[in-house]
């Protein structure tokens, strides 16, 4: 019974066993449901926080899939991939575990931290199969007018500065200031092939990679 619920519903605590079983007339131990799991080699873990995909999402998503799934090597080292990110100034950008007995406010064991976060900064970056191109930081608040700038200033020199092969292809998100009129019609002028991307789909855009490593 604990291994088929746990299978059915991931999300169910040690609590909610505990009380299931109770009501089916067998009284366990948090300690048994623990050994249980274990000795079928189940682990605790911290779900992944990811995007909310509705069908119509998941119905882009596959279409995508099929569409690019016998692609070469040679069509993906053409694309120069594009995204922006926001960096702490002061701290870190995510949880840190340490190892340690006792001793929790030695300085090697905790994390500074100053009121109201520290600020932070937004970056644009791009990069191809080859290296880094620029990333500029993004001053004030996002919006369309801004991301065209950062375009005119940026993509076509990183491009060249990375010696993209003819018939290149520019990717990035399908943010509402990334389909800005205005954008759309100036890559259009300046002859770029942008690669049709899924919404809600940053885990399948390698610069995500690209940034942790950055952050880390």
């Amino acid at each position: 019974m604990i291994m088929r619920t746990v299978r059915n519903q991931p999300r169910t605590t040690w609590e909610d066993l505990v009380n299931d079983l109770k009501a089916a007339g067998t009284i366990v131990t948090k300690k048994t449901i623990g050994n249980t799991q274990r000795r079928e080699r189940l682990k605790s873990c911290s779900a992944h926080k990811v995007p909310l995909l509705k069908k119509a999402h998941v119905q882009a998503r596959l279409k995508f899939a099929n569409e690019h799934l016998n692609d070469s090597e040679e069509n993906w080292v053409k694309v120069l991939w594009s995204d922006e990110t926001k960096i702490k100034l002061f701290g870190i950008n995510s949880t840190r575990r340490v190892w340690r007995r006792n001793d929790a406010y030695d300085p090697k064991n905790t994390i500074p931290t100053v009121k109201h976060g520290g600020g932070n900064i937004m970056l644009w970056g791009c990069f191809s199969a080859k290296e880094t191109g620029q990333h500029p930081s993004i001053k004030g608040m996002m919006d369309g007018a801004t991301y065209l700038q950062i375009l005119v200033e940026n993509l076509l020199p990183s491009a060249r500065a990375l010696k993209m092969s003819c018939g290149w292809v520019f990717q990035h998100a399908n943010d509402p200031k990334h389909m800005a009129k205005a954008t759309n019609e100036w890559l259009k002028k300046k002859h770029i092939k942008v690669l049709e991307w899924p919404s809600q789909s940053p885990d399948l855009d390698p610069i995500e990679n690209l940034w942790r490593e950055l952050k880390v």
